[in-house]
């Protein structure tokens, strides 16, 4: 059999990431309007994100529910960046940290999640803002749209008309959600999954993995919630914009400390399906690489004999 601590390949958090969006990638479309763009939907009840989405002008728009798909190019791309890094850095970060045996604490995980989380930030800053902008684009008026056909367009025009320090825009909550996330999320589903085979609860495959992801998922959007949504802010901005302290002044001063939590339950609703979906098709790409793996090793201890 092939030795299971084997490293595995840096590229598939970065698969399994993707994959993960091409299944909810919807509920971030739907989210978007919820926590940034409101004052857009004239006749909606305040606290109903239903009837805000019946009010969306993503679903009113000629593309219907195709519109729901609203910035695909852009979740990808986001995923093979961002997730890319941060999944593939804390896999390696733990693995330099257990070497000679060592077993690794909470607090040691949290450490190689934070690096990963804040090199994943830097990397991903870019794709960001374009799916923040090419989420956002159908709820905004024809004029003000920046209608970017796939995001690598997207990051063209960008430095096309803004100049190259637009990619920047938003890198410190970016990169401080970044690590709140990859700590938090990833982390988290350790944690759970590892005290779950502990206490006996649940052995090894899918339900354990559904059950760890969801919960990791349900603290990850608690922790992120208000760095969320400085970050949509200051992302969906055009030209100079206000920095990040301007906004968090203004929006504290106007709406009170609550805004930081708005569209809790819609990042909820997104980022726990997106969890358990990421997780499940990792720990599905590990296992696939590790039938591999031993099929090899089988073949070849048969031809050595």
């Amino acid at each position: 059999m092939a030795p299971k601590n084997q490293a595995y390949p840096f590229w598939i958090g970065g698969a399994a990431a993707s994959m993960a969006a091409c299944c909810t990638h919807p509920l971030d479309v739907m989210r978007v309007p919820e926590d940034n763009l409101r004052p857009l939907y004239q006749g909606c009840p305040a606290n109903s994100w239903y009837v805000t989405l019946r009010c969306s002008p993503i679903l009113a728009d000629a593309a219907g529910v195709r519109g729901l798909y609203t910035g695909l190019t852009a979740s990808i791309f986001r995923q093979m960046t961002y997730s890319i890094v941060r999944l593939g850095a804390y896999d390696k970060l733990k693995t330099e940290m257990a070497k000679g045996g060592k077993k690794l604490s909470t607090l040691d995980m949290v450490m190689c999640a934070s690096g990963a989380g804040a090199l994943g930030g830097l990397a991903g800053n870019p794709a960001d803002i374009i799916l923040v902008r090419m989420v956002a684009d159908p709820t905004k008026p024809a004029e003000q749209r920046v209608n970017y056909s796939n995001a690598l367009q997207g990051v063209y025009r960008m430095v096309k008309d803004e100049g190259g320090s637009s990619l920047i825009r938003g890198l410190a909550p970016n990169t401080v959600r970044a690590i709140l996330m990859t700590a938090s999320q990833l982390v988290s589903y350790d944690f759970f999954k590892d005290a779950l085979l502990s206490a006996n609860i649940l052995s090894e495959g899918m339900p354990l993995h559904f059950t760890a992801s969801a919960a990791a998922g349900t603290i990850a959007t608690t922790i992120c919630a208000p760095a969320d949504v400085l970050k949509s802010r200051v992302m969906n901005q055009k030209g100079a914009g206000q920095g990040v302290m301007s906004i968090l002044t203004e929006s504290l001063r106007t709406e009170g400390p609550r805004f930081l939590f708005r569209g809790w339950l819609p990042a909820w609703i997104r980022l726990t399906p997106n969890t358990i979906c990421m997780f499940v098709f990792l720990e599905q790409i590990r296992k696939g690489i590790d039938y591999i793996r031993d099929d090899r090793t089988i073949g070849e201890v048969t031809k050595d004999r």
